[in-house]
């Protein structure tokens, strides 16, 4: 297999996206960029400056210190993942919280955060031999990348796989309360005017609601490999 190959892995929240793609970049020695990870780092640089306050966003600020972002991915050696950093300090914990959760799409829906993000992706990817999940990787990212897939299941199904993590992570959440946030995140990221969440015409989908994480590596696997 080639080594240079561009995989871009888009779909739903709570899909299993970014857990499927380390695995899968793993099994073909390839980088895992989680995109949606920069997206809550944003967020979570947001909420530090406080230009977050009772869910309003102070757009204009937030637009004017996007230069004072800096976000890395490092590579942990002990559990052999990549850490999200955001100006030197290791976030991966904080940027899976609810709260960031909640406010994630309405900053991802900021065309100048979008653009930001989407220069550090293709950057990161310019070398190929990645493997990145996002939204909108297989339609703006790379748009030519060599294997697009779209990720997809029941909002049911999503909402009780992240309401079990929340519950792994000893976070006291209701189940309505992640059902209602994940039928949001849907409907922000579908129907933004800027680079929406949409299957690219060339993607080939895969609805893994009867799916655990390893049938959906396996059948997302066979995919690539056939071709």
């Amino acid at each position: 297999m080639k080594e240079d190959l561009i995989i871009a892995i888009d779909g739903y929240s709570s899909t299993g996206k970014s857990s499927m793609s380390k695995i899968i970049a793993k099994n073909l020695g390839f980088t895992h960029i989680d995109s949606g990870a920069m997206y809550r780092a944003v967020t979570l640089y947001a909420f530090q400056e406080n230009y977050i306050n009772n869910q309003k966003i102070d757009t204009n600020s937030l637009i004017e210190h996007l230069h004072d972002i800096k976000i890395e991915f490092k590579k942990d050696e002990t559990t052999q993942k990549n850490n999200t950093y955001l100006n030197g300090q290791n976030v991966e914990t904080e940027i899976r919280a609810m709260q960031i959760s909640k406010m994630v799409s309405p900053i991802s829906e900021i065309p100048a955060v979008r653009d930001y993000c989407v220069a550090l992706q293709q950057k990161m990817g310019e070398k190929g031999g990645i493997v990145m999940d996002g939204r909108d990787i297989g339609t703006t990212v790379f748009p030519n990348a060599d294997f697009k897939i779209f990720v997809t299941a029941s909002p049911e199904v999503r909402a009780k796989r992240r309401f079990l993590e929340y519950q792994q992570q000893g976070k006291d959440i209701p189940m309505d309360e992640v059902l209602k946030n994940v039928n949001e995140r849907d409907y922000i990221d579908s129907h933004r005017a800027y680079s929406p969440l949409r299957k690219a015409d060339d993607a080939i989908e895969v609805d893994n609601s009867n799916m655990d994480l390893q049938q959906t590596v396996d059948r997302v696997m066979q995919i690539i490999q056939s071709k």
